[in-house]
């Protein structure tokens, strides 16, 4: 009884550890254009701190893809959802996207990157709306 006990455990326990670290894990590939760090400009993304509930295609000194600025045209804003359905297919989502990221299939990988998005930073502020 206590191999199966620690067999079970043993299942459950990595993906507990994956949600806790799995968002800075996930973010990893995207630290090549991208920042959470609000102070940071220059790379070839746009910055994301304060992501959820900014409009797309928001950082005013971002030059974004026409598919982009049109999402942002039509006033759309990031939520938890819209980032999901982005980062599962992001070309699919904003078809002429700039970004080349195949998008990410595991699930759980994709809600810890949105948790990790999803997270309050400083910085965020009126120019990004």
């Amino acid at each position: 009884m206590r191999f199966f006990a620690v067999l079970l455990l043993s299942f459950f326990l990595p993906a507990a550890a994956f949600a806790e670290e799995g968002g800075p894990r996930a973010f990893t590939p995207c630290r090549a254009c991208h920042s959470l760090d609000p102070a940071e400009r220059g790379l070839p993304g746009p910055n994301l701190s304060g992501l959820i509930g900014r409009t797309v295609a928001g950082d005013p000194a971002f030059d974004y893809s026409p598919a982009l600025r049109k999402a942002h045209d039509d006033g759309l804003r990031w939520d938890e959802k819209r980032l999901d359905t982005f980062l599962t297919d992001p070309a699919a989502m904003f078809p002429g996207l700039w970004m080349s990221m195949p998008g990410i299939e595991d699930a759980a990988e994709r809600q810890a990157l949105v948790k990790l998005l999803a997270a309050p930073f400083p910085g965020r502020g009126a120019a990004y709306q």
